[in-house]
C-alpha cells in the first residue's frame, strides 16, 4: 500500500513570492526546498550553523549561513533577499546563548519576548518567533502547507495491518502522548500491553526508542509483547513549526526496539523520505497508521 493522498493542497503563492527556509538538521529542509523548486519557487536557505547537516544538497540554492546568536539580523537578512514567506524546517538541538549575541536594534526588539517565551517551553518560543516575524512582514508557513505531499494520510499506509491488541496500544499511546504534549514535554509515547511504558523527553524520539530497546534487552519488557510508537501534535501546538515527523531511521529504531508499528496523526504529522520510509516498514513487517486528528487542523 502506498501513502494516502495528502490532507490538503499546496499553499497558493502569488507571483513574485519568495520562500525562505530556516534549515536545521535532517532531511526536511531538503524535501521542502526541492518541493518548492519543483513548483517554480526556488527557495532562499538560511543554513543554521552547527545544525544543518545536508549542506551539500541545500547549497545548490541561494543560501547564507547564520549562527543562532545572529537572530537579531534575521528579518533584515530575509528582506534583503526578497523573502515573503518563511518555513522553519529541521531539527535545532540547542538554544541561542544570549550572552553571545551582538547587540542590535533588531535583537533588542525581540529579546524580551524570547526570554518570556523560554519560560513557556519550546512551543511558547515558536509562537513568539512566528508572530514576531509576521509583525515585521514575513509570513510564516508550515512545511505541510508548501509541500503537502509530506503529510501523513489517513488509514494504514503499509502492507502490514495493526491487530486488535495493537489498536489498544495505539489508543493508550495516543492518550499518553497528548498528556505530555499538553505539558510541552514531548510528542511521542510507547505503549505495550495496553498501557504507556515510556514517554518522550528532551532526548527526542530517537532517545525514546533507544531507551525502549535497552529495556527490552535487559529483560524489563516481555519478549513477546511488541508495542507501538505513537507521535501526536501537542494540544494547541503552533503547527507551522515542529510538526511530529518520522522517517526511515524511526522505522529502523522502532524495529530494533521490538515494536509492531508506528501511529501518527494524519494531516498533522510528516513522513520524511516517504517512499523509503514506507518501503522499509514493509520490508521489516511494521505498520504505519495515520490517525484522524482530534483537533482542528489549524493550530495557530
Amino acid at each position: 500500500m502506498t501513502r494516502a493522498e495528502p490532507a490538503g493542497s499546496a499553499l497558493a503563492l502569488a507571483p513574485g513570492s519568495r520562500v525562505g527556509i530556516i534549515a536545521g538538521g535532517g532531511s526536511l529542509p531538503v524535501e521542502v526546498a526541492d518541493g518548492l523548486a519543483a513548483r517554480g519557487y526556488p527557495p532562499f536557505i538560511l543554513l543554521m550553523e552547527g545544525e544543518a547537516d545536508r549542506k551539500q544538497q541545500l547549497s545548490r540554492y541561494e543560501h547564507v549561513t547564520m549562527a543562532l546568536e545572529q537572530i537579531g539580523s534575521l528579518v533584515s537578512t530575509l528582506k534583503r533577499h526578497g523573502v515573503t514567506h518563511l518555513v522553519l524546517a529541521g531539527e535545532i538541538k540547542r538554544r541561542p546563548k544570549l550572552t553571545n549575541m551582538r547587540p542590535s536594534l533588531g535583537l533588542l526588539a525581540i529579546v524580551p519576548s524570547v526570554i518570556v517565551a523560554l519560560a513557556h517551553g519550546d512551543d511558547g518560543l515558536l509562537k513568539v518567533l512566528t508572530r514576531g516575524l509576521e509583525r515585521r512582514g514575513i509570513k510564516v508557513v508550515g512545511a505541510h502547507e508548501v509541500v503537502p505531499e509530506l503529510t501523513a494520510g489517513k488509514g494504514t499506509l503499509t502492507a502490514t495491518q495493526p491487530s486488535k491488541s495493537d489498536w489498544r496500544d495505539i489508543e493508550a499511546g495516543r492518550a499518553a502522548a497528548k498528556a505530555i504534549g499538553a505539558l510541552d514535554i514531548g510528542q511521542a509515547a510507547i505503549a505495550i500491553g495496553g498501557r504507556a511504558i515510556a514517554l518522550e523527553g528532551i532526548e527526542g524520539t530517537a532517545g525514546l526508542l533507544e531507551r525502549t530497546r535497552e529495556l527490552r534487552h535487559h529483560g524489563r519488557l516481555a519478549g513477546k509483547a511488541r508495542g507501538v510508537l505513537v507521535k501526536c501534535a501537542k494540544p494547541g501546538q503552533e503547527l507551522r513549526a515542529d510538526l511530529p515527523s518520522i522517517g526511515p531511521q524511526t522505522v529502523e529504531a522502532a524495529h530494533a526496539a521490538g515494536l509492531a508499528g508506528i501511529a501518527v496523526e494524519a494531516g498533522r504529522s510528516l513522513i520524511l523520505e516517504g517512499p523509503a520510509t514506507l518501503s522499509r516498514a514493509n520490508a521489516l513487517g511494521l505498520f504505519i497508521v495515520g490517525l484522524p486528528a482530534t483537533e482542528p487542523a489549524d493550530g495557530r
